[in-house]
């Protein structure tokens, strides 16, 4: 079957972007145009010969416009396929014509339930039912029409026209169809989205989920140079969660997979010490690899360095604090991938972006608070919600004979900030704000406290009067008696083994201060 000129088009849009011109140069070449409402009355005030969808459908716009596509003559004359006979003696017995063309874009959904003062009525009526409908029959159709919901595809449509004799090819027809069913699925998934959170279930894991993905970044390659990857972001039902709302890259080459994990890492955890004392936290393949604070941001960073004087080198460094030079200068001995902060005082970026591979990241605001996490198998999706729970200082429970003073207190707390950022099994070693050791995704308990050792002996940093956190409970006494051979004075823990009595024990005879959090951070 040739590709069919086109002679009737049907025009309705709610984003008017282009639509006189595109209308303008139709109608110059013949074709018939109709239109309805808002649309129609901007063609004519421009001189623009178009009718009323009524002199189709023989019937008027009613109920505020909510009813006025939904017709045979429309739908008919949309979904007929033009080489089957009894399609056509149907459409001949019925008065319906052919449509060609279609120009639709739909009620402004999302942007209207984005306001912050949108109410419930507001919302419901600017869920479009007409657009979709026609949308799905034109593109449904799409070897005989041709369906435009993007202005940006105007100027091809008509090309293509001028180009074939009023005509459009194949390819282009496939390709905007292709268009149609993304942008409905995204509509629907929106509205699907919003009434979800009316009707009071979208903090539920339910029956069924709906989450919109759309690629936002492109990846040269996954975790490894043969894996494909892309960046999307999400609307998982409560508001869009995207890289560029939160963060710009203000320079470097494009940002990685591995390196997008990692950001999330490291502002994961300095997020933790938003509007607290001066904070730097070092990353390396998802776990922190030493984190301070301190007076300065520069001897914060000094001493989060200090916890481990290899990991840092190709890193991701963040900072609760505006970057200043004497602090951009230290950092800037060392090749780090990638820098983020608030903000970047003067000169800092001149300075920084000498090394032309480093990347260095712009955090504009913090991030969402809970949400939703997906991980996928590849048997499934699991979905969670994300660890956001806060443990205060009167949450925690003293369960040795020795409450910790309020310097161990200030450790305690500091490191379980941390911990549950870190890898299971964790053991965390902290002394004056500083990570001392890290232990980190170990099969026991035993051996991360052995490598949090071994690291801390490494860089000469002496545990004798630091705390310790375990971001599960102690299944035995051994991994508490191991903390305080090494000097520790204090312990923070979940609690809740069966054990719990022997561990106590084990603390009360070494003069151990011990807290339990009632809350564990097993983290896979």
């Amino acid at each position: 079957m040739s590709d069919p000129v086109i002679k009737r088009a049907l025009v309705s849009v709610s984003d008017k972007t282009g639509i006189v011109d595109f209308c303008r140069e139709l109608s110059s070449m013949g074709v018939k145009i109709f239109s309805t409402g808002g649309t129609l009355k901007s063609l004519q005030e421009a001189g623009i010969d178009a009718a009323s969808i009524s002199t189709i459908t023989g019937f008027p716009e009613i109920m505020d416009g909510r009813v006025k596509t939904l017709h045979p003559k429309i739908h008919g004359g949309l979904l007929a396929v033009r080489g089957n006979t009894e399609h056509r003696k149907a459409a001949s017995d019925n008065g319906i014509e052919f449509i060609d063309l279609v120009a639709v874009n739909l009620y402004p959904f999302e942007a209207t339930v984005a306001r912050p003062d949108v109410t419930f009525e507001d919302a419901i009526e600017n869920i479009d039912i007409g657009g979709p409908s026609m949308l799905r029959s034109a593109a449904k159709n799409n070897e005989s029409v041709t369906v435009i919901t993007d202005a940006a595809d105007y100027a091809t449509v008509l090309a293509e026209m001028k180009s074939n004799g009023g005509t459009t090819t194949r390819a282009t027809r496939l390709n905007l169809a292709a268009k149609v069913f993304a942008l409905t699925s995204k509509y629907d998934t929106a509205i699907a989205a919003y009434m979800a959170t009316a009707a009071g279930t979208a903090r539920e894991a339910s029956a069924t989920m709906t989450v919109r993905l759309e690629r936002e970044l492109d990846m040269r390659y996954g975790e490894n140079p043969h894996q494909n990857a892309g960046f999307y972001k999400m609307n998982d039902g409560e508001g869009v969660r995207s890289f560029s709302d939160i963060f710009d890259k203000l320079h470097g080459k494009e940002l990685s997979y591995n390196n997008m994990l990692d950001i999330a890492a490291a502002t994961g955890i300095i997020e933790e010490f938003r509007g607290e004392a001066p904070s730097v936290v070092i990353v390396k393949h998802t776990n922190p690899c030493g984190v301070a604070q301190a007076p300065t941001l520069a001897e914060a960073y000094r001493r989060a360095f200090s916890t481990d004087t290899q990991a840092p080198f190709g890193g991701i460094i963040a900072f609760n604090r505006p970057l200043d030079m004497e602090t951009a200068t230290v950092v800037n001995e060392i090749f780090t991938e990638i820098l983020i902060a608030p903000a970047f005082e003067d000169g800092v970026l001149d300075l920084l972006m000498k090394k032309k591979d480093r990347r260095l990241v712009l955090q504009k605001k913090a991030l969402p608070k809970g949400g939703w996490e997906f991980k996928s198998t590849p048997f499934g999706m699991l979905v969670q919600d994300r660890d956001s729970k806060i443990v205060a200082r009167e949450d925690l429970t003293v369960v040795t004979k020795r409450k910790p003073t309020e310097e161990e207190l200030a450790d305690l707390m500091f490191a379980w900030k941390i911990c549950k950022h870190i890898k299971s099994n964790t053991i965390l070693y902290v002394k004056n704000r500083q990570t001392y050791g890290v232990g980190a995704g170990q099969m026991s308990r035993v051996d991360s406290s052995k490598i949090a050792r071994w690291k801390a002996s490494e860089v000469g940093l002496d545990l004798k009067g630091s705390v310790v956190a375990s971001d599960a409970f102690f299944p035995f006494a051994d991994g508490l008696l191991a903390a305080a051979e090494a000097g520790v004075t204090a312990v923070i823990q979940p609690g809740g083994s069966i054990r719990d009595n022997e561990v106590i024990e084990a603390a009360d005879a070494n003069n151990l201060a011990m807290v339990f959090t009632g809350m564990r951070h097993f983290k896979h």
